[in-house]
């Protein structure tokens, strides 16, 4: 309980100290040039209207699915997850969102909406978007985008900053995650997708700011602030905690994850960052996935460790590398 309360205590004091130069530092300043209008944009914003998006499901129908609040016996099952005995487990709030995060919204095969959290990350072309590969798989190669886009800040059916386009072959998923599965090769499920400008060509980044990717930082975080869209809800969450290490006793799902306390983080929230405070606003060192699909209940979330592979992968996007895919996967 102590640790918890420092948590809430120091939370509130970064928080406060960081929306004056948050909003000076983490939003680009517009272009003195005018960019020209980007027609796929409008199209898919004449497509995405409130109610399609309000009627959008999770891409991660298994994340937060055992609803139960109550903490599991000593002997955990390596198939359960979730809060220990007697952990303090800090509440999560309803907000209206921060400008670098966000949803995805596409349509599965059956034309059914779908979504999934991101959050914009600081690179060279302005337009890389992070999120879990779990939410991003099926759009390897040329696998058709079906309405595939970014809505920055997404808040009460509003699209505050437009709507951004992924771009053609602009999904990278390591090649690991499709060979091996989403369980097998849950250590690295993140996924970093290529956005074209929004309505008014404005590249993503020069709209709304970007964290910084952090990557091979350990395992152990405090405060972490950790936002996600949960599916059909007016407004994204947010939640102050710390992460600790996790090492997966399930055989199902091997590997060493970040984890973190958080309530109320259901399906939806996959793919939404865990951030620091960094000079300049934010950085992320993890998203929510990984182990068991980013967790069982919605008390307990993880994520794959941001290590050498998440930097390759950073790297090929960044590079207009050809992405991975699973036709590549060995048979």
């Amino acid at each position: 309980m102590l640790l918890g309360t420092r948590i809430v205590r120091y939370a509130t004091g970064c928080a406060a100290a960081l929306l004056f130069s948050a909003g000076l530092t983490t939003t680009a300043s517009a272009d003195s040039t005018t960019a020209d209008p980007n027609p796929v944009a409008e199209r898919l914003d004449a497509y995405w209207t409130p109610a399609r998006m309000a009627a959008a499901l999770p891409a991660d129908a298994v994340k937060g699915a055992e609803t139960g609040t109550t903490a599991p016996s000593a002997t955990v099952s390596p198939a359960v997850d979730g809060p220990q005995p007697g952990e303090y487990i800090p509440p999560s709030r309803s907000f209206d969102g921060i400008p670098q995060a966000g949803t995805f919204f596409w349509t599965d095969a059956t034309g059914t909406g779908r979504t999934c959290s991101g959050s914009v990350v600081r690179s060279p072309g302005h337009d890389l978007v992070l999120s879990a590969g779990h939410c991003l798989k099926g759009y390897a190669g040329t696998s058709p985008k079906r309405h595939l886009a970014f809505v920055p800040q997404y808040h009460d059916a509003l699209k505050p900053f437009g709507i951004f386009p992924v771009r053609t072959n602009g999904v990278y998923v390591p090649q690991k995650y499709y060979d091996l599965g989403e369980h097998a090769g849950a250590a690295y499920d993140f996924a970093f997708a290529v956005t074209e400008p929004n309505e008014d060509g404005t590249p993503l980044q020069d709209a709304v700011g970007g964290v910084q990717l952090l990557t091979g930082t350990g395992y152990y975080h405090a405060p972490v602030r950790m936002i996600g869209y949960p599916s059909g809800a007016e407004k994204p969450l947010e939640c102050w905690s710390a992460t600790t290490r996790w090492d997966s006793d399930d055989p199902a799902d091997p590997g060493t994850f970040p984890r973190i306390a958080c309530d109320a983080f259901v399906g939806g929230t996959s793919g939404g960052p865990m951030l620091l405070p960094w000079p300049g606003g934010w950085a992320v060192i993890g998203v929510i996935g990984g182990y068991h699909t980013g967790g069982n209940t919605p008390q307990i979330s993880y994520s794959a460790y941001f290590g050498a592979a998440t930097r390759a992968l950073y790297d090929a996007a960044v590079g207009g590398a050809a992405p991975a895919g699973p036709h590549l996967a060995a048979g």
